[in-house]
């Protein structure tokens, strides 16, 4: 018997081999309720440590250095062992909390990127301009689901940053541009050339769900999943 087992068999502990048995113990490989856990504990260490000490060699004595570096080593582990269990547990309450934050948006209307917008109840469209740098011209085109132009909104010169455009759902030439969905699309200019910018648009929230990254994603009628991270207003 090696002394690991000798260590076992003073302690009380029966050792269990999955293909055979030992010690008259009999253990249906298939009931793990008797296992109980399978990592070991404070306790645990501690009654091994002991029970090593109790059966060393008088003449041979466990060197002090190198039981104190096990203490250290099962402790750094042990440490290691619960930060990880607790960073898990964190995670998971911050994921559940994210989602059921994100519920909260349904039936709202939010402002994101997008160049698909449906009008509002009472008629019309609003939108935005998301400027890269300031702009000496700033244009805004509204077309029908065909590509027919409906209203060009001349905004003039902007400043960096989200602008705000209003829509009477009017055409150009003064008739009533229909329930759409319409494409936006935007330019902007400046003395040296083409400024970039893109088009912001209202939608409404229709449903949320979890993302394969574990962020709350939005799902908005004609534009599609967009993560809460994208939304630079909520109406």
């Amino acid at each position: 018997m090696s002394d690991f087992d000798t260590t076992l068999t003073n302690l009380g502990i029966p050792r269990y081999n999955t293909s055979s048995t030992t010690s008259g113990t009999t253990l249906d490989t298939k009931d793990t309720s008797r296992l109980g856990k399978t990592d070991m504990g404070v306790s645990d260490f501690l009654a091994l440590m002991t029970a090593q000490l109790k059966n060393q060699d008088p003449f041979q004595p466990v060197d002090n250095s190198q039981m104190v570096a096990q203490m250290a080593q099962f402790s750094s582990l042990s440490g290691i062992t619960e930060m990880s269990s607790t960073l898990k547990t964190i995670a998971s309450q911050l994921s559940g909390g994210s989602l059921n934050d994100a519920i909260g948006y349904v039936g709202k209307n939010v402002l994101v990127q997008g160049s698909t917008a449906y009008p509002r109840t009472t008629g019309g469209l609003a939108g935005a301009v998301a400027l890269e740098k300031d702009a000496t011209n700033v244009t805004v085109t509204i077309k029908d689901k065909d590509g027919n132009t409906l209203k060009t909104i001349e905004m003039g010169k902007e400043t960096k940053g989200a602008v705000a455009w209003d829509w009477d759902g009017k055409t150009d030439d003064g008739k009533d541009a229909g329930e759409g969905p319409f494409n936006v699309s935007v330019t902007a200019t400046d003395g040296t050339g083409n400024v970039k910018a893109y088009p912001l648009v209202w939608a409404p929230v229709t449903a949320v769900s979890m993302g394969s990254d574990g962020k709350p994603v939005l799902t908005l009628p004609g534009i599609g999943n967009v993560s809460t991270d994208a939304i630079w207003q909520v109406g």
